[in-house]
């Protein structure tokens, strides 16, 4: 198991990658917002899906997820149909207008990261890549119960450097 100063440091890069977080929301079109662009992302993954789901893919409120849905369907990037098992629920989808937009901010997310990394080896994105993967798995599991950490020693504490730096 890593050592108290290596998620100290991971701590520390989480929150500078913030940064890069926000450069890459710079990306997109001024009326496609950065939960827009994930609602698109993710029926464009998923394909088709009520808005519950939707939600829940998110991992947002539904009322946040009712106000994204509502910014991307007035755009006509997606469409609103009723659900064939339950007439009270609405099953969302893609428009052509939707794959296209999704297609831009692919493209221009693609071209900014294939510059920002130009001198990374093939072999040490696809290294980042899996890592990030296993560390998304890695909280994704919700079934499995939440662990609080153990407590620190008083040595610990008495060391103990601020967590959140940039």
């Amino acid at each position: 198991m890593a050592g108290k100063a290596q998620y100290e440091e991971l701590i520390r890069q989480f929150s500078a990658f913030g940064a890069v977080k926000r450069e890459m929301g710079r990306l997109l079109p001024a009326d496609c917002p950065g939960g827009s662009a994930a609602v698109m992302t993710l029926l464009g993954r998923h394909g088709d899906m009520r808005m519950s789901k939707l939600a829940e893919l998110l991992a947002v409120d539904m009322s946040v997820t009712s106000r994204h849905v509502a910014h991307v369907a007035d755009r006509g990037w997606i469409e609103r149909f009723p659900d064939p098992a339950d007439k009270r629920s609405r099953i969302l989808r893609l428009t052509p207008e939707g794959h296209a937009q999704l297609d831009d901010i692919a493209e221009r997310t693609t071209q900014l990261l294939a510059h920002r990394l130009s001198d990374w080896s093939d072999d040490e994105v696809g290294q980042l890549s899996r890592l990030m993967a296993r560390l998304r798995a890695s909280f994704d599991d919700c079934r499995a119960p939440a662990v609080r950490p153990p407590a620190l020693s008083g040595d610990e504490q008495s060391t103990r450097t601020p967590a959140i730096t940039t």
